[in-house]
């Protein structure tokens, strides 16, 4: 009997000794696959930023006012609140004052205030390359002339680049199709609608937060 039960231990310990090794590979395999799950990034779940902000340069053509200037320079400001990494709503202000040129047959000094607002839609062209599609509404104010009315109601849309230095600055170039309504009425003509379409473009710094 004794010799009987030292058999079997002397046949259960090798299957003993060689359980243990396999036994640690897998549980260092588990380790390490852990490991490797803790290091992956995390997808982001939410936008990085709520709002963007631009400033920059500004051009706009000037076909509501006859045989005036060939265009004005200005400033354009815009805020927009993104809600995602596809769309936003913004608000949009310029000022054009500065003359590229003039005929000199018109003694005027136009200026031109827009204001407008409206949905924006965002879509990543690369890695450093966002695109956008914007659709616009609201006023446009020409001063300096006779313009019947003196503020309009005007609207167009625009599309524009990106170009990402980070995840917080951009250089942004657009370009928009602006439409208003006015009439120049030196000899009392009267109110009469007369669209103008004006095109714009800007370039300037984008700022995120």
């Amino acid at each position: 009997m004794k010799s009987k039960a030292m058999l079997s231990i002397l046949a259960v310990l090798p299957a003993l000794l060689l359980s243990m090794p396999a036994s640690g590979q897998i549980l260092h395999r588990h380790h390490r696959a852990s490991r490797v799950e803790e290091k992956k990034p995390q997808a982001p779940t939410e936008l990085a930023h709520k709002y963007t902000v631009f400033v920059g340069y500004g051009y706009k053509s000037l076909n509501q006012v006859n045989q005036s200037r060939h265009g004005l320079q200005g400033t354009e400001i815009s805020g927009t609140r993104d809600f995602s990494k596809y769309f936003g709503l913004q608000l949009d202000g310029a000022y054009y004052r500065a003359a590229l040129g003039s005929n000199g047959s018109n003694p005027g000094d136009p200026s031109v205030t827009t204001i407008l607002a409206g949905p924006v839609f965002h879509a990543p062209l690369s890695s450093k390359l966002d695109g956008f599609v914007r659709v616009l509404i609201g006023g446009e104010h020409t001063g300096g002339e006779s313009m019947k009315p003196d503020v309009s109601f005007a609207g167009g849309y625009g599309v524009g680049v990106d170009w990402n230095f980070s995840k917080r600055i951009s250089f942004r170039a657009s370009g928009d199709d602006i439409i208003s309504a006015f009439v120049q009425d030196p000899d009392n003509l009267g109110y009469s609608p007369h669209k103008r379409s004006n095109s714009r473009a800007a370039f300037g710094f984008v700022y995120k937060f």
